[in-house]
């Protein structure tokens, strides 16, 4: 019984890899035919002077290809031999009869395809035999069919039924079931059989499109969209996009815009381009914007912008202070000014622009950069202060004397924003040269440091000590080296 049940497991397996055909995946059959049998005591193949025992069968198939089918077979018979050369002797004949059932899985190769009338056929596979405890044998038996090939005809006789004629053949895995085990050649079975062929199933339409799969031309046609009579979605406006897809379905056009047309090819579906008829920037919404200042050209009132220029919403130039001069050429962006100062003012008048005048409240010159020109008497007084500044002997400790010129200096440079001073020291050539380069700069630093205490702004002010390097007179006598111990007080703008 355990091996009874092992031939239906293999059974199973067969069920679970075969189909028939496309729309028909399985197929039952009945067979009937004869077994001839070849071992130790004799060969029966294809011999008409030995008794036939005959066989049924059922089988189970399944499609795999246009030229592949798997079966699995149950047979059930009988199977012997009789030996005539016994026959009136005295000799006991070797005669032997069994009955089996078999169970074999088989691949098929067709050599022409499903929709032939005629369909020649070879096969191979493998199975089990099950010999019953009858006649000569006393206990059931258990083997296998290992090769088991063959060949033969299937003749189609409509999409349901078929005649398969075929011969197969069983090489046993044991040598005795003729009981004689003599030569070392196993045992041999040869069926000869008929039978009918019936194809299962119905049309398959796996899409539930209405369209089978065989002719289905479009397989996975999602629920409940329109197809034709080859199983593919409906395109009304024949642009290859399926009306269920595409956006326009009324309009052709292209696949990359979900079936919506686009004129200037731009990328942009005319129904959604601002400017369906010229070819444009998607993120300017299918418009060009010739001057790229990221407005486009139907809604810029100012074509043509300098590249690079920041622009407000009408494309027009930005422009802080209204002054008609652009931010980006406005040396004075937030100050409204004129066109000739490059967009600055000129508040005092005096022709010099507020961002270049030093003195941008008072009327100025342009040689004194905005500034006003010093009053002639200031000049002259300067000159003098210059005469009457006085240090300690071989110091740069100012004289008390030189505090009240210093004082004026210091009123006049106070009325002169704009006047810049530079303080010269020089000596005479008595005593080391370095050391009257070192003293002539302390000099003037001390000069300079003054005019700072009495509120002078430290930029206005240059101190440099020439030392002995530039005399003005003879450093031979006692009057030339006078002259030459001096400060100078030069004004610039």
């Amino acid at each position: 019984m355990k091996k009874l049940l092992l031939i239906c497991a293999l059974g199973l397996t067969a069920l679970s890899t075969y189909s028939q055909t496309e729309e028909k995946k399985w197929s039952v059959g009945a067979h009937g035919g004869l077994i001839q049998y070849s071992g130790d005591i004799g060969n029966d193949f294809y011999r008409s002077d030995q008794a036939f025992y005959g066989h049924a069968a059922l089988s189970l198939s399944r499609y795999l290809g246009k030229h592949f089918d798997a079966s699995l077979f149950f047979t059930r018979g009988e199977v012997g031999y009789i030996d005539h050369n016994t026959v009136n002797t005295l000799e006991k004949p070797n005669n032997f009869l069994v009955r089996h059932n078999t169970s074999n899985l088989l691949l098929n190769f067709y050599l022409t395809k499903p929709n032939a009338v005629i369909r020649p056929f070879i096969m191979a596979g493998a199975g089990v035999v099950w010999y019953e405890a009858v006649y000569a044998i006393k206990h059931e038996r258990f083997e296998f069919s290992v090769p088991t090939a063959g060949g033969g005809l299937v003749i189609n006789m409509g999409p349901v039924v078929a005649l398969r004629l075929q011969e197969s053949f069983m090489y046993t895995s044991t040598d005795n079931i003729d009981h004689v085990n003599a030569n070392g050649d196993n045992d041999m079975l040869l069926y000869h059989s008929a039978g009918l062929t019936f194809n299962l199933g119905k049309k398959k339409d796996s899409d539930n499109d209405g369209v089978s799969d065989k002719k289905d031309k479009c397989p996975g046609t999602p629920t409940g969209v329109g197809v034709d009579a080859l199983g593919c979605p409906l395109d009304r406006d024949g642009d290859g996009v399926a009306d269920y897809l595409d956006k326009c379905v009324d309009v052709s056009g292209l696949s990359s815009l979900n079936g919506c047309p686009d004129k200037d090819l731009d990328g942009i579906t005319d129904k959604e381009d601002r400017c369906p008829e010229v070819f444009g920037l998607v993120n300017m919404g299918g418009c060009p914007d010739t001057d790229k200042d990221g407005v486009v050209d139907i809604d810029d009132k100012c074509p043509g912008t300098k590249t690079g220029y920041k622009v407000d919403a009408t494309g027009c130039t930005l422009d802080n202070d209204k002054d008609g001069v652009v931010n980006e050429e406005d040396v004075c962006p937030d100050k409204a000014g004129i066109m000739a100062f490059k967009g600055c003012p000129d508040t005092d008048g005096d022709g010099v622009a507020d961002n270049e005048d030093h003195c941008p409240t008072v009327k100025g010159t342009i040689n004194n950069k905005g500034c006003a020109e010093m009053a002639k008497e200031d000049v002259l007084r300067i000159n003098v202060i210059a005469s009457k500044i006085y240090f300690e002997t071989n110091s740069d400790k100012l004289k008390l004397i030189s505090n009240s010129q210093l004082d004026d200096l210091a009123a006049i440079l106070q009325r002169y924003d704009g006047v810049n001073l530079t303080v010269e020291g020089h000596t005479d050539s008595d005593g080391d040269d370095a050391y009257n380069q070192e003293l002539s700069q302390k000099r003037t630093n001390t000069v300079k440091n003054y005019l700072i205490s009495k509120g002078v702004s430290e930029s206005r002010l240059t101190a440099i000590g020439y030392g002995e390097s530039q005399p003005v007179a003879t450093n031979k006598t006692a009057a030339g080296k006078a002259k030459n111990r001096r400060v100078e007080l030069k004004t610039s703008y």
